[in-house]
């Protein structure tokens, strides 16, 4: 039966407030004074069932809780025939606690996803050197597995047979693929997007770095759900205090009426409704401006965050490669751009999109004795030879470089640039600088987070250190570390922890969860993974970075507003009840016009920040 009550206490309250309507039409337009008591006296008794279930299920783990308050306070109006003041305050009471439950209910779905993203079968190799199908379950470590074009590779391995191009976008959150030769190190949860490949198995099932991915999500997610409500650690203090001052009046004035006065006066309507209304409130002014704040506990820990930390390809950066930079030696280039998206164009690699990008319109040749390897492609292309990738594959192809071309090569990089370059019959025609593009309105808002209170901005990333190092050195940025992968961001974040930072984590991918999981705030953009956004507890809608610095103003405007709250509240009630002692003119008539009126200010301050008219800056 008490499961049952809990179980629909927010029906209860609809229902209560529902009654509470009924009584006052019969009291101010009917002037029917039995229907008035009557459905009060209903709407009492519905809405203290569960209060008072709670109450008694606190007492007995030895917790005197404000539902033990609230319950003796209902019971002291109804013995005074004060019904309204009965029914009124279980509403409020009822109220606060549904829009508390309804704000920090934290979504579980992320685990459920991830789990939906991990391999479930894998090609193994048998006694017989033939490959059958076989669960992941039955893989262990050593065994040989294939992995064929747009498959998933199933476990943490080592390439032993052929080569191909990874997207390891789930585990690195880098867009760019990764070229996988002979002894490349491939993980679990990563696409094969093109080629054949062997691999000899390293690590299974839970080893794995999505398994772990998984696992860090799980435990982080589990060390926040058992943070305590706010009023509830107030309650151990206030409501015993209450108590102890009614049972004191009653022991020397022996006085009941004065008594039931004391714990109606002392029942903290306003605070309960005050803190409630001031985190709904700063949420419903985030949701209106682009941001998901996740309950009021996300608001209070955002208020305090000292360092923020953030991923870089699609937060910092917009995850779309361009061709930055063009050298041409020897010609104007205009043959040469032809000749390369003649090759480009066969292939969906995004670095080749942003080549064809930058190159636009042009004529298109036949490709013939296309060769796919190790750093780039080699091909004929209308009768010339053409090397397009890497540095060290010019080097491979005896394609030598000029002084200045190296000098320009060395610029290029220290610049932060993945580099291509094009040889045309063994000679070096064109370099080009390919980078993720910063947003736009990044260093403008990384500004405004520093006044506003954040002393440390730190970079992760997948990427290599010197673009890192570029990026950081572009935004100002206190500390920037590349080549990480999931598991080494959420440790480094532990490690920011255990020196006493409060931290937020801003990422966007799959690979971003753990670290969005174990930060005290984290913080995802809306464009990125559903992983990311269930696992997060602020989602930035429109991905719009200038929402970031307004979400942390907004979340210290809404701390100052619930400090306010509290302190109306609680300074009503100490008004109240030493007006009772110490003068004539205090009674419950007066006493309980000032409680409510408390209520309403409380609520109208709360309402301040929904009905703000202070706007996100846009840059």
């Amino acid at each position: 039966m008490q499961q049952t009550l809990l179980k629909h206490k927010n029906h209860l309250m609809w229902i209560n407030g529902s009654f509470i309507l009924i009584s006052f039409f019969n009291h101010f337009l009917l002037h029917n004074q039995l229907l008035f008591a009557t459905f009060l006296i209903i709407a009492s008794v519905l809405g203290v069932l569960p209060i008072a279930i709670q109450a008694y299920q606190a007492l007995k783990l030895r917790i005197i809780s404000i539902d033990l308050l609230v319950t003796i306070a209902v019971i002291g109006a109804f013995i005074i025939k004060n019904y309204e003041e009965a029914a009124i305050v279980t509403f409020l009471f009822l109220f606060g606690s549904f829009l508390e439950q309804r704000t920090l209910n934290k979504t579980r779905t992320a685990i459920k996803e991830l789990v939906q993203m991990a391999p479930e079968t894998a090609w193994k190799q048998n006694n017989n050197h033939v490959f059958e199908e076989v669960g992941i379950d039955s893989v262990e470590k050593n065994d040989v597995l294939l992995v064929k074009t747009g498959g998933k590779i199933p476990v943490d391995g080592e390439i032993i047979f052929g080569q191909g191009t990874v997207n390891e976008a789930s585990i690195t959150g880098e867009s760019t693929p990764v070229h996988k030769t002979l002894h490349s190190d491939v993980f679990a949860g990563t696409l094969l997007d093109n080629g054949t490949i062997q691999i000899q198995a390293k690590q299974v099932g839970e080893d794995t770095v999505f398994g772990k991915i998984i696992e860090l999500v799980e435990e982080a997610q589990e060390s926040k759900s058992a943070a305590e409500r706010f009023i509830d650690q107030f309650s151990k203090y206030y409501t015993p205090a209450v108590l102890l001052l009614a049972g004191i009046v009653w022991f020397v004035s022996q006085n009941i009426e004065l008594t039931i006065t004391v714990l109606v006066l002392g029942c903290p309507g306003a605070l309960v409704i005050g803190v409630p209304v001031s985190n709904v409130a700063g949420i419903g002014k985030g949701a209106k401006n682009g941001i998901l704040l996740k309950g009021s506990e996300t608001i209070h820990h955002f208020s305090k965050i000292s360092t923020m930390v953030f991923d870089k390809t699609g937060t910092l950066t917009l995850g779309m490669p361009k061709v930055i930079e063009q050298e041409y030696f020897h010609s104007s280039g205009r043959q040469e751009l032809s000749y390369l998206a003649s090759i480009e164009q066969e292939s969906d690699h995004p670095l080749a999109t942003a080549i064809l990008e930058m190159i636009g319109e042009t004529t298109i040749y036949p490709v013939s004795e296309t060769h796919v390897t190790t750093g780039g492609i080699i091909a004929k292309v209308d009768g010339h030879h053409l090397v397009v990738g890497n540095l060290h594959l010019m080097e491979k192809e005896q394609i030598l470089l000029t002084p200045t071309q190296q000098s320009t090569v060395k610029m290029m990089e220290l610049r932060g640039n993945s580099l291509v370059l094009v040889a045309v019959d063994h000679v070096l025609k064109i370099i080009l600088g390919i980078r993720d593009q910063i947003r736009p309105e990044v260093k403008t808002n990384l500004d405004k987070l520093q006044q506003a209170g954040v002393k440390n901005l730190v970079m992760l990333s997948g990427d290599n250190q010197g673009t890192v190092d570029f990026i950081a050195k572009e935004l100002g940025l206190t500390q920037a570390y590349g080549n990480m992968l999931p598991e080494d961001k959420s440790n480094f974040i532990k490690q920011l922890q255990k020196e006493g930072q409060t931290v937020a984590f801003v990422g966007d991918g799959i690979n971003d969860s753990p670290s969005l999981a174990v930060a005290n705030i984290g913080i995802a953009m809306g464009s990125g993974t559903d992983v990311a956004i269930e696992t997060s507890d602020i989602v930035l809608i429109y991905s719009d970075f200038a929402h970031l610095s307004y979400a942390l103003t907004l979340a210290k405007a809404t701390v100052r507003n619930m400090k306010q709250n509290i302190t109306i509240a609680v300074g009503v009630v100490l008004f109240l009840l030493f007006s009772l002692f110490l003068s004539t003119w205090m009674n419950m008539s007066i006493g309980m016009f000032v409680h409510e009126a408390s209520i309403l200010v409380v609520i109208l301050n709360g309402l301040r920040l929904l009905h703000s008219n202070k706007k996100i800056a846009k840059t």
